[in-house]
């Protein structure tokens, strides 16, 4: 047994005592309420990396919530990794579902119940203690390494965009590396090649100045039905876009990507059943997990307006919202989309009405990672190691904005490698993390620093 494995083994107990601390902060980055509680969790992140021997660590401020920058910088001549993470949280509502308080973290049969166990407390602590194991156990590591953990990932990161602009030379690095997410199971081993970016956009319909008396009908304009009006023109009445230029730079799937998104049926199939998905709805062309992972979508999140009490409130409402959010595939930019999308709104809008936009937080470029790039060789020789399997390939039909922000501000790729599974609720209430999978990524933790040190 290597020692720092041995020193992971023996540090068991100490580091779940550590993570049970760590999830009691409420870090809900979305509430006003809770901002004090982020800033203890960066507080709280920029201790403990200090613990393990890293030796700059700051508290830097953005503009809004504060994230931790840290480095351990052994030698020129050593490739230097950037590990990326975030440690606000989402709300923990609907507080009556949750089996035990989501900030008091329960452990029962091999998990740990609480917000942000899974998503992703749990895998901030992973390159932290691995870095720690080896620190005490050699006295160096075998790269340089950066650390990169920000307050508003469940925001959509407004502000870390800026700071990466504004930080470049400090953010240097060979290769970044992503804890947010998740590399399988040991039995079913999986490395990410690729997530879809996000746009998003709020729309307020207005007909009046003030709601009027439902007996106006037929004279006073309703600002609910000219937003109806609005969002049933965006797609057609098979699921396809409608806006004008929206698939302009959406390239052909290509047949590697069609093998690939074939493999991964079953699991969304799978997904689907288990959410009591009755059909799958969207272009006819692609197959359902075409669809989701490598197809634009355009959705509404939310709508609303008027009277929404018990009872009834006979009013025309004069004003009604709606939010869209798209997400997008390589070469898409969020901006543009944007852009498009509001062109089209104002083209259809009716006589009646007068709209207004609000852009969403989020904007994201979507990601491609090379599967034959030397950091993804490297991962799957230290799955095989720790696995016995030969790890595939997945794909995410979500966001992880950092993703396509770091490759195009810094020109390099990101490799996820994080202890999440796709079970284990995250977002919703009772989110776990099995503890076997948060033991065993410290492993694969320190074996990849080991494996970059050669090949970067």
């Amino acid at each position: 047994m290597t020692d720092w494995k041995t020193h992971l083994e023996q540090h068991k107990d100490a580091y779940l005592e550590e993570l049970i601390e760590f999830l009691q902060i409420p870090s809900v980055s979305t509430l006003a309420a809770h901002r004090e509680d982020v800033r203890r969790a960066a507080k709280w992140t920029a201790n403990r990396l200090r613990r393990a021997g890293i030796e700059d660590v700051q508290i830097m401020e953005t503009g809004g919530h504060p994230l931790v920058y840290a480095e351990r910088i052994e030698s020129a001549d050593k490739p230097t990794i950037l590990f990326y993470g975030h440690f606000d949280v989402q709300p923990a509502e609907p507080l009556e579902l949750w089996t035990h308080p989501p900030f008091e973290p329960h452990v029962e049969d091999g998990r740990i119940y609480a917000r942000a166990a899974s998503d992703m407390k749990g895998n901030v602590l992973l390159p932290i203690t691995a870095c720690e194991a080896i620190l005490q156990t050699t006295g160096a590591l075998p790269v340089n390494v950066k650390f990169l953990i920000e307050g508003e990932e469940e925001i959509g990161s407004p502000s870390l965009g800026r700071f990466v602009a504004a930080h470049k030379d400090l953010l240097d690095c060979d290769l970044t590396v992503s804890a947010d997410g998740g590399i399988g199971s040991k039995e079913d081993p999986k490395i990410g090649i690729g997530n879809r970016g996000l746009a998003g956009i709020e729309v307020r319909v207005q007909t009046a100045n003030i709601d009027m008396h439902s007996g106006g009908g037929g004279f006073v304009p309703n600002a609910l039905h000219g937003l109806i009006s609005i969002l049933n023109s965006l797609r057609d009445e098979e699921g396809r876009i409608l806006v004008e230029g929206f698939y302009d730079d959406v390239e052909p799937v290509r047949e590697q990507e069609r093998a690939l998104v074939s493999e991964l049926a079953a699991g969304y199939e799978r997904t689907a059943e288990a959410a009591g998905i009755r059909a799958s709805f969207g272009e006819p062309e692609y197959s359902p997990t075409e669809r989701a992972l490598v197809r634009p979508t355009l959705e509404l999140n939310g709508v609303w307006g008027g009277f929404q009490g018990d009872g009834i409130k006979t009013v025309i409402p004069h004003e009604a919202f709606a939010k869209i959010t798209c997400r997008l595939v390589p070469n898409q930019d969020p901006a543009v989309i944007r852009e498009q999308v509001k062109a089209h709104i104002r083209r259809v809008t009716p006589e009646y009405a007068s709209v207004t936009f609000t852009d969403l937080p989020g904007e994201a470029f979507a990601y491609r990672l090379p599967s034959d790039d030397k950091s993804v060789d490297a991962l799957q020789r230290v799955l095989l190691e720790t696995t016995g399997k030969q790890a595939g390939f997945g794909m995410s039909g979500g966001t992880v904005p950092v993703m396509g922000l770091l490759q195009r501000a810094l020109g390099v790729q990101t490799v996820t490698v994080g202890a999440s599974g796709e079970d284990e609720r995250a977002h919703a209430p009772n989110e776990f993390l099995r503890l076997e999978n948060f033991y065993r990524l410290q492993e694969i933790y320190c074996l990849y620093l080991t494996e970059l040190a050669a090949v970067l």
